[in-house]
């Protein structure tokens, strides 16, 4: 078997993991649960989630991986062989969201190079709706840019941990930042931007209800990259003597202030669009390919703003995609004993393959529907709102009552006090399993129809 490799340090960790953190999840749906949630106190109520539940999670995971060395499946069977289904699960999560996250990768690439190429007007004029349907209808056209993204995770995965993982992350996560901070000051300069800006980020806790609370942690859930295999796999790369909890509390830092920056690039702009109506943002796709087009062919140097913007975004759907892809290539390395370059030629294919009916789902196989949602939105609600809420439930059963919260604690301690520790131990123990059940059958029923969020 190859020798596993390692990041090179802690800021290599930070950033590759920061980078799974960060995707589409920050930039296309916080916006739209803030506005609805009621911006500023929504936005706290986060925050507050994500340095409690999010760290506990987080660092359970990341704790797994390094103590034991190993991704998934390996981890939960070396600690107790009962449980290796719990593994599995997470390894099929990783699996069966890198395809159909492709697709909307593809998606992001095309926009990307119509804005480019100064075709942003086709895109935000009075035919943006039918732009964007009638590109997704096509059966072949976004199968190509679907490829051109996959290829793209493929060839940063294919150079390992340290020589690709670590230095794309080093790369695209810094660039990041920076366009989002150019993106959020050109937003909040617009003319009207400002009650946007008070509304996002001032609290009205007259705003406040118990749906505020499950929508944040849901989102919050979501955003960290949990319970997909994922904290588990880069924490085995993870060196002992690496600060883990620091680790975790700058993955926590990153992903929150994308979010928050992602709140200040739409929800101001979208604010001055439409004269000040929060109910302008929607949710998904039809933000990112129809509202903001729409925003930006109102703005001026809008196809340059909008050429920034989808190279943002592309960023940060890359990084999240190459996460999902090593965590399912470590996954078949480790079980399979198979060498690299076998695992992720094989994983791509396959990627790619069970990404064309999402695909085709928008046109030629539009009419084949589970309770009225596409293919897509089929593998969106099994993976987001059914098996991801299962896997952190059961994570945190076996941390908790299994193999004790003082293994993990342990194995955080080797590498530095662990500050948070009573915090995580009450969390794990108690509140966790309690609101994650929240989570899964408030997604549930929102993913039904029956409540939405």
């Amino acid at each position: 078997m190859e020798k596993r490799s390692k990041f090179s340090g802690r800021l290599g960790f930070v950033l590759a993991a920061a980078g799974s953190a960060v995707g589409l999840g920050n930039i296309w749906r916080f916006p739209y649960l803030a506005a609805k949630y009621g911006g500023g106190v929504f936005l706290l109520i986060y925050i507050i989630l994500v340095v409690t539940f999010g760290f506990t999670i987080m660092v359970a995971e990341v704790a797994l991986g390094r103590k034991t060395g190993k991704s998934p499946i390996g981890a939960f069977r070396s600690l107790n062989k009962k449980y290796t289904f719990i593994g599995v699960l997470s390894s099929l999560v990783a699996f069966l969201i890198l395809p159909y996250y492709s697709v909307i990768g593809g998606w992001v690439v095309k926009y990307l190079v119509v804005f480019v190429t100064g075709g942003g007007a086709q895109t935000a004029g009075p035919a943006a709706d039918s732009f964007f349907s009638n590109f997704i209808a096509q059966p072949v056209e976004p199968l190509f840019w679907l490829f051109l993204f996959l290829i793209a995770a493929f060839c940063v995965v294919l150079k390992g941990v340290k020589n690709g993982i670590e230095k794309a992350s080093k790369v695209l996560m810094p660039i990041l930042v920076v366009l989002s901070v150019i993106i959020a000051i050109y937003s909040m300069t617009l003319p009207g931007a400002g009650e946007g800006i008070k509304y996002f980020l001032i609290p009205d806790f007259s705003r406040f209800s118990g749906q505020t609370i499950l929508a944040a942690l849901g989102q919050m859930f979501y955003s960290m990259s949990l319970a997909m295999g994922i904290m588990i796999t880069y924490g085995s790369y993870l060196k002992k003597e690496d600060d883990l909890e620091k680790s975790v509390g700058h993955i926590e830092l990153f992903d929150t202030g994308i979010a928050i920056l992602a709140g200040l690039m739409i929800i101001p702009a979208v604010f001055s669009f439409s004269g000040g109506d929060p109910d302008a943002l929607n949710k998904g796709a039809g933000l990112m390919f129809v509202t903001l087009p729409k925003v930006f062919g109102s703005m001026p140097l809008g196809n340059i703003a909008g050429a920034v913007f989808f190279l943002l975004v592309l960023f940060a759907a890359l990084t999240s995609a190459i996460s999902l892809m090593e965590a399912v290539v470590s996954t078949v390395c480790d079980e399979f004993n198979m060498k690299r370059t076998k695992a992720v030629i094989l994983v791509t294919v396959l990627a790619f393959v069970i990404a064309i009916p999402s695909s085709l789902g928008y046109g030629v196989w539009g009419d084949f529907k589970i309770f009225g949602l596409q293919i897509l939105d089929q593998f969106d609600f099994l993976t987001n709102s059914v098996l991801m809420p299962i896997i952190a439930l059961l994570t945190c059963i076996f941390v908790a009552y299994v193999i004790k919260t003082k293994t993990i604690c342990q194995e955080v301690k080797l590498s530095s006090p662990f500050h948070r520790e009573k915090l995580f131990v009450v969390i794990i123990r108690y509140l966790a399993p309690f609101f994650i059940v929240a989570i899964l059958v408030s997604s549930v029923l929102d993913g039904l129809g029956i409540v939405r969020i």
